[in-house]
């Protein structure tokens, strides 16, 4: 691809109409940054670097769409049956569907922010088993700025709750280096409450 490397101060056209890949590069101490117009996708590209279209920002088409292909987004799932939890446990999200910046440890089910940014954070549970006789069953989002609870009362139910779901959303605020993880605990009763396969989760930077 070939590239138009621009000095200097005041307006003009960059390209001749042809199909050829024009772009700006800021020529920088440490990093450079790139603006141009990849002509392969006719798109406007952002990028790291002096290489058009390598280490894309962000990238606006033709019809208005503008994407973040590094912007931080991750969504996963459990990835068997997490049975009779009783005592606070993580929550074990072991399988990603998508990790864009690779912020999520599915070992450990832990996020780690890249950025200070206030992040989506989402979960969705499904129950089966819920135990009538327990005092009640609490999620906890744990992030390191403020923790985030969901809690339930068992007595509820006229018998032991089959497929329950379980909705948590939060916008929270986080800075670089932060982490975020779920927690279930039940107190009381029997230790019987599953979270089943089909419960996934997803965080994502917004601002």
């Amino acid at each position: 691809m070939a590239l138009t490397k621009v000095r200097g101060k005041g307006l003009g056209t960059l390209g001749d109409g042809t199909a050829s890949d024009t772009a700006i590069v800021f020529d920088g101490n440490a990093q450079d940054f790139h603006i141009g117009l990849d002509d392969s996708t006719d798109s406007l590209t952002i990028g790291l670097g002096s290489t058009l279209g390598t280490t894309s920002h962000m990238v606006f088409d033709a019809d208005g769409h503008i994407t973040q292909p590094l912007q931080s987004a991750a969504s996963f799932k459990i990835a068997s049956n997490q049975n009779n939890f009783g005592t606070a446990a993580k929550i074990a999200f072991a399988t990603e569907h998508f990790d864009q910046n690779g912020d999520w440890n599915n070992s450990t089910y832990i996020f780690t922010a890249p950025v200070t940014g206030r992040y989506l954070i989402t979960m969705h549970l499904t129950l089966d088993n819920l135990d009538t006789a327990a005092t009640y069953v609490q999620f906890t989002l744990f992030t390191s700025n403020r923790n985030y609870q969901a809690t339930l009362d068992p007595d509820y139910f006229d018998s032991d709750a089959r497929y329950f779901p379980v909705e948590m959303v939060v916008l929270a605020d986080m800075d670089a280096s932060d982490t975020a993880h779920w927690e279930c605990l039940q107190s009381g009763g029997t230790a019987q409450t599953d979270i089943l396969t089909e419960s996934f989760g997803s965080i994502s930077l917004q601002m």
